[in-house]
């Protein structure tokens, strides 16, 4: 398995200290999380996009190119780029771009995004977003893939002979399309024969392996061999320690605090309270040994290549604490134990 550390940009007061960092500090922070990522030997980073407090990351192709910039190896990932209100021009512009900065090593993962708030903010309803976003990504694919583009659509001027600048630098920048709620979004994927990425977030483990078995039935009925399928997924929250009461008792306040949020308010998670969503649902909060048997237990649902970790909400001392156990005591075992071809560079 490979394994990938993202973050949202989320900054909110921390639950033990009380403390709220500056904007500054969080981006470097962030900056910090990208390079410790690249040294403890994780295979990607990733920058969620999301339009509104208490997240800071309204821009992932700058963030990303700030990291591109301090790093030489690491996978730059989009956690998800929220495609469904972008406009595909800017966004073949912005991330080719990136690509050349960090000597092609983008991937981007589209999505239509889960928080409604960014709808108003760029001029489309909710009930659009399905059909901006597969209408925004048929032009995107375009424009990075042929020249002299002639185009007219719906959800943003029409083009006439327009070929966008820079070219990307890799002959095609891998696309994985964010599914976290609809077979609409594995169809996308399917059709074009894309890898998915799974939220795996707030959920059981249920709802995302049927859209994981939708996704492959998908792939077979457009021509495409489904045994050779690429599939990532989230995790929910991680929180290490030598035994799982021991990790409950330590993670408590940071998810009481994360489930105060209007954001996860949003989410509507079924989930009880902390207990329900470590045994119930995807949360890493446990000994190494637990966190071990867990993601091997998705992966037997899912089918998962690459799996994404987040320690967003944690004081910096814990960030490090978590990536560096997670790094040294659960990565190996699961690389040995799952390995793949994903990355293999």
């Amino acid at each position: 398995m490979k394994f990938a550390l993202f973050s949202l940009v989320m900054n909110i007061p921390n639950a033990l200290t009380g403390e709220t960092l500056t904007t500054q500090q969080k981006f470097q922070n962030i900056l910090k999380q990208a390079i410790l990522a690249e040294k403890l030997g994780f295979e990607a980073y990733g920058i969620g996009e999301r339009h509104g407090a208490p997240f800071l990351s309204s821009s992932p192709p700058v963030l990303l190119t700030a990291i591109a910039a301090r790093t030489s190896r690491i996978r730059l990932l989009t956690t998800v780029t929220v495609l469904s209100v972008l406009d595909p021009l800017r966004v073949a512009e912005d991330y080719a771009t990136l690509d050349h900065l960090s000597e092609g090593r983008l991937e981007l993962i589209i999505g239509k995004g889960n928080d409604p708030r960014h709808y108003p903010l760029f001029g489309i309803t909710e009930e659009e977003q399905w059909d901006s976003l597969a209408e925004r990504y048929e032009l995107l694919r375009r424009l990075w893939h042929e020249e002299d583009v002639t185009w007219e659509g719906r959800y943003r001027p029409a083009l006439n002979h327009v070929t966008s600048q820079p070219r990307p630098l890799q002959a095609s920048i891998p696309v994985w399309h964010g599914s976290a709620s609809s077979t609409l979004s594995t169809e996308l994927a399917a059709k074009h024969g894309e890898p998915i990425f799974s939220s795996n977030s707030f959920h059981p483990q249920i709802k995302y392996k049927e859209l994981i078995e939708h996704y492959r039935e998908r792939l077979a009925y457009y021509g495409y061999d489904p045994s050779q399928a690429v599939v990532g997924s989230g995790a929910g929250s991680l929180y290490l320690a030598n035994t799982g009461e021991e990790a409950i008792k330590r993670y408590r306040p940071y998810y009481e605090a994360f489930q105060a949020t209007s954001a996860a308010q949003h989410n509507k998670s079924p989930f009880t309270d902390l207990e329900d969503t470590i045994k119930n649902g995807p949360a890493l909060v446990g000994s190494p040994q637990q966190v071990i048997e867990k993601i091997i237990n998705y992966h037997q649902a899912f089918g998962n290549q690459v799996l994404s970790i987040s320690v967003d909400g944690l004081t910096e001392s814990e960030q490090l604490e978590q990536v560096e156990r997670f790094a040294a005591e659960v990565a190996p075992v699961l690389r040995k134990e799952l390995p793949n071809k994903v990355w293999n560079r």
